[in-house]
């Protein structure tokens, strides 16, 4: 309340001059400052704090995924000249890879020959080892008749010692490894038989019920193919609907309730979208589980209502001048849109379409609902076969009681912000290499 004010006068229609130099003034001033100055630090605070949960969570992922790009190997020789094994060159595949990894083990450490002590030595291995020897020979058949030293992927508990997650100090019992496993693993370090290189197969193996031995290639192309179809639906469909509704449609209160229910679909939770792909897809239409298809239909419903919103936004942002001086030449309203309106607004609506791929790549609740969280060692063959995606291999995983799928379940994590990340930095450089400014 201003001095005139508070001694009864209107300041608005008395002549008498303001004391701007006055002591209430000066409080005034200095109060508006203070209140500027704290919203500044207001803001400072919300984005430090912004910050810092960001850079919280990248450090913890990462240091709980780095043990997972590598993997422990051993050096194993591997005899595929014996009879025993009945390996046979007209018929590879039939022989007892299992025996050969085991008795390889033997030759490294001849010393171990109780049962019990034999059982520790061979949990040092991984138990699909075996397969990895067999597709070896498979793949180059001129390896029969010889021994050759392979680098076989150790077991889960073992990769743990290797990488230095297991207490050592800790009595017997509470350890996965016992002391004997850990005195055969000291062995193979001092021979220089055990190793530890980047984990490929992270990235080009399939799933696996064992934690050395499982990647993420099926997930990537199952969400390949799921993503394909959801643009291959929702761009069309979303940019079609846009344009007629912003250039085409009248203005009336039917266009009015499409538009409020285009604007609630777009915050409706995902789960909804999976039930509705259940209910239509799987049950109605009879639609196989787990396809990639019927996940790619699901998320371009999910997606559908925010592609409009975006195509529609774009759309406003063209200059009302432009569609003037077209129809003022005498273009057509169908020859003003698609000649000129669509590819002035192309970068906006290219930018909204990536955003939109990029937040159904993350969507894990909808593919749960159709069945896309199934264990599957497989990648799909194509639209129909089963396969599962990157968001719900992570529930898999994390789901996993071995403690190797930890480490794997954070570099997942990694895996798909990185996808998102590239999607959105497209979206960026589209948008500053096509955008126009009036």
């Amino acid at each position: 309340m201003s001095d005139l004010t508070r001694q009864g006068l209107n300041p608005l229609t008395e002549s008498e001059p303001i004391d701007w130099s006055g002591r209430q003034a000066v409080r005034n001033r200095r109060r508006r400052r203070r209140a500027d100055v704290r919203l500044r630090v207001y803001g400072v605070a919300a984005i430090a704090i912004a910050f810092g949960v960001l850079a919280i969570l990248l450090v913890s992922l990462m240091s709980t995924a780095l043990p997972a790009f590598t993997q422990t190997h051993i050096q194993v020789p591997v005899d595929l000249t014996g009879e025993e094994y009945a390996i046979d060159a007209d018929d590879p595949g039939r022989a007892n890879y299992r025996a050969m990894v085991r008795n390889g083990l033997m030759d490294l450490f001849p010393d171990v020959t109780g049962r019990t002590d034999q059982r520790a030595l061979f949990d040092m291995i991984s138990a699909g080892a075996h397969f990895e020897v067999r597709q070896r020979v498979l793949d180059d058949l001129s390896l029969i008749g010889r021994t050759v030293t392979m680098a076989l992927p150790a077991s889960d508990p073992l990769d743990q010692l290797h990488k230095g997650l297991v207490e050592t100090g800790l009595p017997e019992s509470e350890r996965r490894v016992n002391d004997q496993q850990i005195a055969l693993h000291d062995s193979l370090v001092d021979r220089g038989l055990i190793s530890r290189p980047f984990n490929w197969r992270l990235f080009f193996a399939a799933d696996s019920r064992f934690p050395e031995l499982a990647g993420l290639r099926g997930a990537i192309v199952g969400s390949f193919w799921a993503l394909l179809i959801c643009f291959l639906l929702s761009f069309p469909i979303g940019v079609a609907a846009a344009v007629y509704l912003e250039e085409f449609a009248p203005k009336n209160r039917f266009t009015d309730l499409i538009e409020v229910n285009i604007s609630n679909l777009a915050a409706v939770p995902s789960v909804v979208f999976g039930l509705l792909g259940l209910a239509v897809f799987l049950n109605l239409f009879g639609l196989p589980r787990s396809a990639p298809l019927v996940g790619g239909m699901v998320l371009a419903l999910m997606t559908l209502p925010t592609m409009i919103i975006v195509t529609r936004a774009a759309l406003k942002a063209v200059p009302p001048s432009i569609r003037e001086a077209a129809l003022g030449v005498g273009a057509s309203k169908h020859q003003v849109v698609l000649h000129h309106v669509l590819p002035l607004a192309r970068p906006g609506i290219l930018t909204g379409t990536i955003i939109g791929l990029a937040q159904a790549l993350g969507e894990t609740a909808p593919l749960l609902l159709i069945g896309m969280n199934a264990f599957i060692t497989a990648d799909p063959g194509g639209l129909l076969d089963p396969a599962t995606a990157l968001p719900t291999q992570i529930f898999i995983w994390a789901d996993s009681p071995e403690r190797g799928f930890v480490a794997r379940t954070s570099a997942a994590i990694m895996v798909l912000i990185g996808f998102l990340v590239v999607m959105n930095l497209i979206a960026v450089i589209l948008r500053q290499r096509y955008q126009r400014k009036w």
